[in-house]
C-alpha cells in the first residue's frame, strides 16, 4: 500500500464535507505532477486529508475507492481525450489531534517530505517513515 497526502482548502471542500458525504470523487487537479500522482493510486492506498490556507494541518485519513478515471469537472473540447484525472476517496477518519504544518517544519524528520519541499503541490506521496511519524504525531493508530 503507498501513502498519499491530498490538499484541500477548507472553504472550497472541507474535511467535515468529505466525512458528510462518505465517498467523493477527489476532482480539479491541473497540475501535471499531482495528476501523475492520483493515476500511480491505487484502490486501499491512504492519504492525509490536509487543510489547505486555512488552518494548514491534517485533518483526517482517507482511502482511495476508486482509481483514476476521467475528471468529470473538465471541460473537454469536442474530438479530443480527456487531460485530467480524478479518484474517488473514502473517508476513514478524523485525525485524533490535527498535525499542523507547523509542528511538521518543525521535525527534523520530516525535512524532506513534498508538504515541505513542494508546498503547492495538492496531491503528493508520503514515505512510509514520514507515515508513521505523522501518524504518530497525530495520534493516529490505524495505520
Amino acid at each position: 500500500m503507498a501513502h498519499w497526502l491530498v490538499k484541500s482548502e477548507p472553504d472550497a471542500f472541507s474535511w467535515d464535507q468529505q466525512v458528510a458525504n462518505g465517498t467523493e470523487p477527489w476532482t480539479g487537479v491541473r497540475n501535471a505532477l499531482a495528476a501523475k500522482h492520483l493515476r500511480a493510486m491505487r484502490s486501499g492506498d491512504r492519504a492525509f486529508f490536509y487543510h489547505s490556507n486555512v488552518g494548514k494541518e491534517i485533518v483526517g485519513v482517507v482511502e482511495v475507492a476508486r482509481e483514476a478515471y476521467p475528471d468529470p469537472t473538465e471541460d473537454v473540447a469536442a474530438g479530443k481525450a480527456p487531460r485530467w484525472c480524478c479518484v474517488d476517496m473514502r473517508a476513514v477518519g478524523p485525525m485524533p489531534r490535527p498535525v499542523t504544518l507547523a509542528a511538521i517544519k518543525a521535525e527534523p524528520a520530516l525535512a524532506e517530505l513534498a508538504l515541505i519541499r513542494q508546498s503547492r503541490l495538492s496531491v503528493m506521496p508520503v514515505s512510509a517513515e514520514h507515515w508513521a511519524l505523522l501518524c504518530r504525531m497525530g495520534g493516529w493508530a490505524a495505520g
